[in-house]
């Protein structure tokens, strides 16, 4: 009886199936409007951004190479192809509306696309999402980081200290933090982990996770606000953009300790000032001493012409004596 209780009506049947018919014919049609290049490209586990500039010229980065023009696409193949990614979001682009921020419906990469005033022609940009988590252990392989930095990160992450990656565009801080995230999943398995973010880039093996995205009515502060009642152990941010810095920060200093997140910039120390610039859109108090408190260990990561990405340095954050954030690089101990 209750087996037959389980059983789809055949209205709930017929339902189902259409959805599933939708849905194939839109990556149907995504597909198509993508194009045979665009398409392949994002087959290809070395690709890292599919970019399309507004002169109709498409260009591609693959892992530890230069950017490469590949092909063209019309203006009016790539407005269809944005229309179609808008309306599977119930929303649109257009004039009134000329920026698309969202994950692309077919494999979750994340798409961001413009239009016409504000770039002179179609353009977007596809960051692939990525296929597999690399580990600390193969970043040491390939000469990313040393063994040494390779274990002052595991002991940061054993030891529930938090760190803050940063980098510039497209230097692999995502990837980095897959990697550590992968070590908290191998080290620290029984820890309940939150993770935000504004589109789905971060990856999680641990078997106790919870996974939030920002959208325009929830922002990050809300979520971390909200995070705080979910019982966590590890609170993890993609990306900090803005005065939601300063929810994390809290977060981290009381009782969440253990945590990673990234920022924009180019150095350890580049990337303190950077928090204290988030702060500020949230408080103009001085925060020199939270921030200082809450970061344990930054780890710094650059793209280096014709060597790929490295390395630049991982230091640890010991304070602030009141005038300048007290650091110590690990090759020092």
């Amino acid at each position: 009886m209750s087996s037959a209780a389980a059983q789809p009506t055949p209205q709930e049947s017929s339902t189902i199936a259409n959805r599933i018919e939708h849905r194939r014919r839109i990556e149907e049609k995504l597909r198509r409007e993508l194009g045979s290049t665009v398409c392949a490209l994002l087959e290809d586990a070395r690709v890292i951004e599919i970019m399309l500039n507004p002169d109709g010229s498409l260009w591609v980065e693959r892992l530890g190479e230069p950017m490469e023009r590949v092909g063209e696409m019309t203006a009016t193949q790539a407005q269809s192809l944005m229309g179609t990614v808008a309306s599977t979001l119930a929303t649109n682009i257009n004039v009134d509306h000329p920026i698309l921020e969202c994950e692309l419906p077919i494999d979750g990469s994340r798409f961001e696309a413009l239009v016409p005033p504000i770039v002179s022609g179609p353009t977007f940009t596809i960051r692939k999402k990525a296929t597999r988590v690399f580990t600390l252990a193969e970043y040491v392989e390939h000469k990313i980081m040393t063994q040494a930095e390779c274990e002052a990160i595991q002991a940061a992450v054993r030891g529930r200290r938090n760190i803050l990656v940063v980098g510039g565009t497209g230097t692999g801080k995502t990837t980095l933090t897959n990697a550590i995230i992968h070590h908290m999943a191998d080290a620290c398995p029984l820890d309940r982990l939150a993770i935000i973010e504004d589109t789905g880039e971060l990856q999680c093996t641990s078997e106790n996770v919870v996974t939030m995205r920002s959208v325009d009515h929830v922002d990050m502060t809300r979520l971390l606000k909200a995070t705080m009642r979910l019982r966590p152990d590890r609170i993890l941010v993609g990306e900090v953009r803005d005065g939601a810095a300063l929810a994390l920060l809290k977060a981290w200093n009381t009782g969440h300790p253990g945590g990673a997140a990234t920022v924009h910039a180019n150095s350890a120390p580049a990337g303190l000032i950077r928090l204290e610039q988030l702060v500020a859109e949230a408080t103009q108090a001085p925060m020199q001493t939270l921030i200082a408190e809450a970061i344990d260990l930054i780890v710094s990561i650059e793209k280096v012409p014709h060597v790929g990405r490295r390395i630049k340095e991982v230091v640890k954050v010991e304070g602030h004596d009141g005038r300048t954030y007290v650091t110590k690089p690990i090759s020092e101990d």
